[in-house]
């Protein structure tokens, strides 16, 4: 079984906390290594029971019949390593987000191993999402499947829909827990346990393994003298995740509280956050690109030393494989409320793009992807144009970070405006919303891969007037 942990950053942002009313859950999918292709994709509705059977580690379910039609971002060949669906939003407009690698601490996994052929990221999100109509189902079928079958990994998957956003974690092979995030709140989740106290009594926001408070007492491994933080109870907290993981909560909280501590290494920074303003689709990618740009630590920054530049470990970088931000809107009708905003390549040098997610079909240049480099699918022509940007930005060459720069606010104003003006026209008829979504999709789409390679364009030209070999010829009269 190959290990393909996504060492991913994630963002939970309640309804009251957004600027639009809207629920979101998001993510960078940090795949191993600087490549590891992706697609978007539509899978239909189906009627009839099926067996799932994973090619990563054997884990198989017979899956119920109803399935319902989603969206799913998996890798470009499944052939070998499984799907790794990773996120979609499903035709009850239920988003999941699947999955943020954990790690549980020893104690624990000592008492309950993790279970080899149990399910794990590759499979989660076609086994849940297509069976759901809300958030709070997602977690209870989750939960369901793990207690049944366990689990060969630690994770935290995300669910919402137009009302709640959850957060579920795993510990151990069987055991979990969830956490309804409040309203006017948003959280960060590195690839560390979150979830702090528990209120067993509050089962409107908590959701548990049934055995997890008396497991916990039976095997004495809650040391506080009163609660149960989960954290603290399952968690690590090793020196590694004061440089790998805790930066990068502090990094995106940044963005914005003014109140954090002056070096990022604090691992009591809350789980539960609430920002001073509302917080729009942009901010969220926006975090998802940070690399401690305005700090010391920034690897393209002007100040810093060469290990201060290195020292933690940015949210944007190499490993950014997709970006996605699953918004589920309250302000508009069911049948277009739901946005599944997708980037793909190296976050700080692209945008994601909003493909609402009740569709027929996707796009061919971001459902086609392969894995050889090309300039024909979204996936490629972002990598190829982040391995010639980053040298140039490593030297602060500010012709290309100005290019870069506004290629990125063109895609910004290219998503909003595209939501906009499509939402106008579909208020004023929803029928044949299916097929107004998905030729809408083909527009945005259309635009947004002009604007990509005309990009391609300038900074290869950029990139071949500052290479090292090169000669002026002299000239004497």
């Amino acid at each position: 079984m190959r290990i393909n942990r996504s060492s991913c950053t994630a963002v939970l942002v309640g309804k009251e906390a957004s600027v639009d009313h809207a629920t979101m859950i998001a993510r960078n999918e940090d795949a191993e290594g600087g490549i590891n292709p992706k697609r978007l994709i539509y899978v239909p509705a189906q009627t009839a029971s099926r067996e799932f059977k994973s090619t990563f580690n054997g884990f198989h379910v017979q899956l119920p019949g109803d399935a319902l039609g989603h969206t799913l971002t998996p890798m470009a060949d499944t052939s070998t390593d499984g799907e790794w669906g990773e996120s979609g939003i499903n035709s009850a407009n239920v988003g999941m987000s699947a999955t943020e690698t954990e790690f549980t601490n020893a104690a624990m996994l000592g008492l309950d191993p993790l279970v080899p052929d149990g399910i794990g990221e590759e499979a989660m999100l076609s086994c849940v999402l297509p069976f759901v109509k809300t958030a709070r189902e997602g977690v209870e079928r989750l939960g369901q499947l793990i207690s049944e079958f366990g689990t060969c990994e630690s994770n935290g998957i995300a669910f919402n829909d137009v009302n709640e956003v959850w957060y579920f974690e795993t510990v151990g092979g069987h055991h979990w827990a969830a956490q309804r995030i409040p309203d006017d709140a948003y959280v960060i989740a590195p690839n560390q346990t979150g979830i702090q106290e528990i209120n067993f009594a509050d089962s409107a926001n908590f959701i548990t393994a049934p055995d997890l408070q008396a497991f916990a007492q039976k095997n004495h491994l809650n040391t506080a003298r009163e609660g149960f933080n989960f954290r603290e109870i399952f968690g690590e907290d090793l020196r590694s995740d004061r440089f790998y993981n805790t930066p990068r909560v502090w990094a995106a909280q940044r963005h914005f509280q003014k109140d954090l501590p002056e070096v990022p290494e604090s691992r009591e920074l809350p789980f539960i956050q609430h920002a001073p303003r509302k917080i729009s689709v942009i901010d969220v990618a926006m975090v998802l690109s940070d690399h401690m740009q305005g700090t010391p630590y920034d690897p393209y920054g002007r100040t810093g030393t060469d290990e201060e530049k290195s020292r933690y470990r940015p949210i944007g970088m190499n490993r950014n494989q997709e970006m996605h931000i699953l918004e589920i809107r309250s302000d508009v009708p069911a049948s277009y409320r739901a946005i599944h905003w997708l980037a793909m390549g190296m976050n700080p040098f692209t945008f994601p793009l909003p493909f609402y997610a009740n569709v027929s079909d996707t796009p061919a240049f971001f459902k086609n992807t392969t894995n050889d480099a090309t300039t024909e699918n979204w996936y490629w022509l972002n990598k190829i144009i982040a391995n010639m940007v980053d040298p140039l930005f490593t030297k602060r060459d500010q012709d290309v970070m100005n290019r870069i720069l506004n290629f990125r606010r063109a895609g910004f104003a290219l998503g909003s405006g595209t939501v906009a003006k499509n939402d106008a026209g579909l208020a004023a008829s929803t029928a044949d919303a299916t097929a107004k979504l998905t030729a809408a999709n083909q527009a945005m789409a259309d635009q947004a891969v002009a604007l990509t390679k005309t990009l391609l364009t300038d900074v290869t030209t950029m990139a071949a007037d500052r290479l090292t070999l090169q000669f002026e010829k002299g000239g004497e009269m």
